[in-house]
């Protein structure tokens, strides 16, 4: 007696279609293009929440750097200062304050400064 398998199979193949549903073309009514469009999909939503990881820091860096060089420092110089300062803040929070509370991110660069000429 041989196995079809066709409850499970139907279901494992309706689980793809259902996931492909709003492709254009033949990409969400047949299985195996389906399949294929699917898998690409996946790879590609993963490889994209790396690159949003690295596109958000290259952001704040930006923003670090904007407004770091308004009080006459580099981007570079001002993160090896609260370094030395040993101020511990990473780039997202600083961003934020420099954003958010210019004198708070004042009192930050005066920190810096002076570790650096110490």
């Amino acid at each position: 007696m041989r196995v079809k398998g066709s409850t499970p199979t139907r279901n494992r193949r309706k689980k793809v279609l259902k996931l492909a549903k709003g492709y254009f073309g033949s990409k969400h009514l047949l299985y195996r293009t389906a399949n294929e469009q699917v898998m690409r999909s996946l790879r590609y939503s993963y490889i994209g929440r790396k690159q949003t990881k690295r596109e958000m820091r290259k952001l704040w860096i930006a923003r670090i750097n904007a407004a770091v060089r308004q009080h006459d420092l580099s981007y570079s110089k001002f993160m090896h200062g609260l370094k030395l300062a040993e101020v511990n803040i990473n780039r997202k929070m600083l961003s934020e304050i420099a954003i958010h509370d210019e004198k708070g991110f004042e009192k930050l660069v005066e920190t810096a400064k002076k570790a650096l000429e110490a």
